[in-house]
């Protein structure tokens, strides 16, 4: 269940950046739209990102296959990582904002995508499971 939940997250995050930046386009502008954009490419490349990290990294916990040797990547570089995609995402946002071409409304809106996707999906899943429950 927790698969499907992801990958609906995922469907939902680029579907929202679909009609925001459409309706962005319509309701004020292009470059207002690019901004949008660039937000949700950012945080959904993000998302895709921290979500490989997060299953090697619990892979590691996994005891190993037979003719397969354990990994030895754990926490550590699962923390480098998560360091260096913020780091990353900064200096894209610094370069963004800096160069005067992008809204910083349009861009925080992108970067939202994710996070509508999250709360609709958590609460499909909760109204799912509470109403499953009562029947």
């Amino acid at each position: 269940m927790l698969d499907i939940s992801l990958k609906k997250v995922q469907a939902l995050s680029i579907g929202f950046l679909v009609v925001l930046t459409g309706g962005a386009w319509l309701i004020m502008s292009w470059p207002f739209a690019q901004s949008v954009l660039v937000g949700g490419v950012i945080a959904i490349a993000s998302f895709f990102s921290g979500h490989r990290d997060i299953d090697s990294f619990l892979k590691t916990f996994e005891p190993p296959k037979e003719g397969q040797e354990k990994k030895q990547s754990g926490k550590s570089v699962y923390i480098v990582k998560f360091w260096l995609r913020l780091a990353l995402i900064a200096v894209i946002l610094l370069f963004f904002i800096r160069s005067g071409k992008a809204d910083v409304i349009g861009l925080l809106l992108g970067l939202s995508t994710v996070v509508f996707a999250i709360i609709l999906t958590t609460l499909s899943v909760a109204g799912h499971y509470f109403f499953r429950r009562k029947g």
